[in-house]
């Protein structure tokens, strides 16, 4: 098989690059620090049928985006961000199911020396394998141990290092010791493109419930204000008009005036035992259903005990 120099290699890039743009209008800005070529290798199979991953040098990816920009202007929201070492994952599918796929695919890391911690890393209390000729070692670090059984334990949970720190060589040494693979690394998601639209990737964990709920409380908002400034707004009406039958009502229930709405309350409160003729029914209702049902558990029970008793016994 004959090798492609670099001019045609870097044209055939071009191409792929623009029909990707072209056939998917969504992806994810991916960084793929501290993943190998396996890793990758895996990740491509993990998302064949829902993705394309694309790598390659950022200028590159820049010069393939910047002259797409006359067929699709709305792609300039993606060149700050083709920064560092990042690919693009293409998808047509639901950006919430590829994403679990990308965050499913990590392998296990020693903190090695010198890398920044992407997590929290703590030591929990245990019984080590280690022999008392390392408690020096963990009294530098400033870690509280005992000796028991020739070995030693470690008495409380231990924050050996904070999310963005650096770790330290004797930090990491002491991780592997304890055979302690802290991290956990795979394509990190920085952006989402959706359709001319770049954002991160926490705004794909709204819920359709999360949009309701803001959107009702921005409602209630809306209809507070109006209601104490007097100035009726379609939130406001509703509350408006109940509030002006309210006092209608009580206007009548303390005068003469009537009308059809507040008659039948008006009724209620000359004579109580009209309401609660008809409140009976309504109460009554849910007890039925509820004796109905204890009905329906009791004859089932019969009829799985008499299903019992047609069986024989050991020594009948």
């Amino acid at each position: 098989m004959v090798k492609e120099d670099k001019s045609t290699w870097k044209a055939n890039y071009f191409v792929k690059i623009a029909h990707l743009l072209d056939e998917y209008p969504k992806a994810f800005i991916v960084n793929a620090d501290n993943v190998g070529s396996r890793q990758m290798q895996q990740i491509r199979t993990a998302l064949r049928g829902h993705a394309i991953v694309l790598m390659g040098k950022n200028t590159m990816m820049r010069k393939a985006i910047r002259g797409h920009l006359d067929k699709n202007p709305a792609l300039e929201k993606m060149l700050p961000y083709i920064v560092g070492n990042v690919g693009i994952v293409f998808t047509k599918g639901n950006l919430v199911d590829v994403r679990k796929l990308l965050l499913e695919n990590k392998v296990k890391a020693p903190a090695r020396a010198g890398a920044i911690a992407p997590v929290d890393v703590i030591v929990p209390k245990q019984a080590t394998t280690l022999g008392p000729e390392k408690t020096a070692f963990f009294q530098a670090l400033q870690i509280t141990t005992k000796i028991t059984k020739g070995c030693i334990e470690i008495l409380n949970d231990v924050r050996l290092i904070n999310t963005g720190d650096k770790v330290g060589a004797s930090e990491s040494t002491l991780l592997n010791m304890l055979d302690i693979s802290p991290f956990s690394y795979g394509l990190a998601i920085e952006r989402v493109y959706d359709s001319g639209s770049v954002f991160e990737s926490k705004v794909l964990d709204i819920t359709d419930e999360d949009i309701r709920t803001r959107f009702l409380q921005g409602v209630r908002n809306v209809a507070s204000l109006s209601l104490k400034i007097g100035y009726p707004t379609a939130a406001s009406a509703p509350h408006s008009i109940v509030n002006g039958f309210k006092r209608l009502l009580a206007i009548a229930v303390q005068t003469d005036y009537t009308f059809p709405a507040a008659q039948r309350t008006k009724d209620f409160l000359k004579d109580p035992s009209k309401f609660a003729v008809e409140a009976a029914p309504v109460a009554a209702a849910p007890a039925a259903a509820k004796k109905e049902e204890k009905k329906v558990e009791a004859k089932k029970e019969e009829s799985e005990e008499s299903e019992d008793d047609m069986g024989f016994g050991l020594f009948d």
